[in-house]
């Protein structure tokens, strides 16, 4: 008999018992199969049970997307597993797996010039209409600063002022924006700050779409990888891109910004971030969300940036993404009824698993959000920071 919350599997008539090793690494985390709590595991098929022991978190989140097992709160299971490491600890039992995507990013440039469209061909061209929905008026699809905020939109205009003030930018300027998304940034910075932007993106969509919404401003959108910029800018801004990056680009990614910034200019750079190097991504947000995707750390971004810029500022916000995912899903879950023809029910259980098992990885601390503020080393003058 296997008791959880004080639950006993005999009541339930429709339900074997997990395996054990499963029941005893939920349990753990405060986490049980068929329990009461609204962040318990509610099993509908028991092939759950097999897809995560041979799958691993793959097998888990398919399993979901097939309607296989449901949660009530997802944000809150996501929470205590990965606040315990459930992880790395299930990454054991799945161990010829992991030694195969460990291989996979070692081996392989996954983010190659030849693979860096691959991103906005598989995720941001998905629909125009579904980040309408779910994103503020602006279309920021990056963490929003809710320090003096109490809704989505405030929080997201809030997020691109303190950019624009921590780059101290001036009426005039040309800023390179490498990563636009549909043109938030570009459009608030030329019509609030009156500077010039040339921003960069690898999607289609996106570029459209952004060109549409700055039509009118000094702004020029252009279908770029990064590594294809010339010219020289006082500024620039890479606002929730770097995580499409790869380690084994961060040298070139953080060079081409180098050629790129005047000496006297800054360089803010927006990215996610996780609390400790790690060999690999999660599979399931590698193969349905993120493809060639992968976090840095404090540490990968420290070696990438030494002998290249001056550290002027490092500003940590990552309970933000908590609020701000939670936001989206809100939009999104009201929008639903317009969208699901479209879309179908398999596509809402991907993008309700995607948005609530990310804010619980930022729950859980092991997710940041990190703002950095870096300089030429032949920059004058002093950098005074701003909150």
């Amino acid at each position: 008999m296997e008791t959880c919350s004080g639950h006993d599997w005999r009541a339930e008539s429709n339900h074997s018992a997990p395996p054990a090793v499963l029941a005893e690494l939920a349990s753990s985390c405060g986490v049980c199969f068929n329990g009461d709590a609204p962040w318990d595991i509610r099993v509908h098929d028991e092939d759950v049970y097999r897809l995560i022991l041979t799958r691993g978190p793959l097998g888990f989140g398919e399993a979901y997307m097939d309607g296989l097992w449901d949660c009530a709160r997802l944000d809150e299971l996501f929470h205590r597993l990965l606040k315990h490491r459930i992880d790395e600890r299930l990454g054991g039992w799945n161990r010829l797996r992991l030694l195969g995507e460990m291989l996979r990013h070692r081996l392989f440039n996954l983010q190659s010039p030849r693979r860096a469209f691959q991103v906005g061909i598989e995720h941001y061209d998905i629909g125009n209409d579904v980040f309408a929905a779910m994103l503020d008026p602006t279309m920021s699809y990056s963490c929003a600063y809710w320090q003096d905020a109490a809704d989505l939109a405030t929080a997201q205009r809030a997020k691109l002022d303190l950019v624009c003030r921590k780059l101290e930018l001036k009426a005039g300027e040309r800023v390179l924006e490498i990563g636009c998304g549909w043109g938030g940034f570009a459009h608030y910075a030329a019509t609030h700050y009156g500077v010039e932007v040339f921003g960069i993106t690898v999607s289609k969509e996106q570029q459209r779409l952004a060109a549409e919404r700055c039509a009118g401003l000094p702004v020029n959108i252009a279908l770029l990888d990064y590594r294809q910029v010339t010219g020289q800018f006082d500024k620039i801004v890479s606002i929730g891109m770097f995580e499409h990056v790869g380690p084994k680009n961060y040298p070139a990614y953080f060079e081409v910004a180098r050629r790129a910034l005047a000496p006297e200019g800054l360089f803010l750079l927006h990215t996610i971030g996780i609390d400790h190097t790690t060999p690999h991504t999660d599979p399931w947000i590698d193969k349905y969300i993120f493809p060639n995707g992968k976090l840095p750390s404090a540490a990968e971004i420290a070696r990438a940036i030494d002998g290249r810029f001056v550290l002027e500022d490092w500003h940590n916000f990552g309970p933000d993404y908590d609020r701000t995912l939670m936001a989206w899903w809100e939009n999104f879950d009201r929008a639903w009824p317009m969208l699901a023809p479209k879309y179908g029910e398999r596509f809402r259980r991907m993008w309700r698993y995607y948005l609530m098992s990310c804010a619980g990885f930022f729950r859980s601390r092991q997710g940041q959000l990190w703002q950095l503020v870096l300089s030429r080393p032949e920059r004058s003058g002093d950098y005074r920071s701003i909150r």
